[in-house]
């Protein structure tokens, strides 16, 4: 049948699905800088009873944008922006204690990727003089990079589509 699948055979995962919207065409590597932003605040927007949660970040010429984020981050960012230190160290809390106890520190945070409406960060660990790329969810970068006071960058090509949308 035409329609079957050879589980035997690896699906192509290096490359985006045929349904998403660039489709087959190559997206060119980013070249420019990456643009550093300032968390300006944690908000929520409420439409028919449903309550999200958002960060804002914005950059030195007024840029805004915004990426929705969930409870437990959404606390994580403000306690920070706050400069609040909560009873019991947060999950955040705990992975700076580890980094540093391991000898390590957060050096750079990188929203850099966008994938059907999600966005994606990098962190930049220095470790033993060798720097170490970690993939993250952005809210969980951010909340790591206020709590080091390390700066937040995003791709111009990520600035770019937020702009758009």
């Amino acid at each position: 049948m035409a329609d079957e699948r050879d589980d035997d055979q690896p699906e192509e995962l290096d490359k985006p699905p045929s349904f998403f919207p660039y489709g087959e065409e190559e997206l060119e590597p980013i070249e420019d800088e990456p643009i550093e932003v300032t968390v300006e605040g944690v908000y929520l927007a409420e439409s028919q009873g449903n309550v999200q949660r958002f960060v804002m970040l914005a950059d030195d010429s007024g840029r805004r944008f915004h990426i929705v984020i969930g409870l437990f981050e959404a606390s994580a960012i403000s306690y920070s922006l706050d400069g609040q230190q909560p009873d019991r160290p947060m999950t955040h809390d705990l992975l700076k204690i580890v980094i540093e106890r391991l000898g390590g520190s957060l050096v750079r945070v990188l929203i850099d990727d966008i994938w059907t409406s999600t966005y994606y960060a990098k962190l930049y660990l220095l470790i033993d003089n060798e720097e170490v790329e970690i993939d993250s969810r952005p809210s969980d970068a951010i909340a790591l990079a206020l709590r080091f006071n390390v700066p937040v960058y995003v791709s111009p090509q990520i600035f770019d589509h937020a702009a758009e949308n």
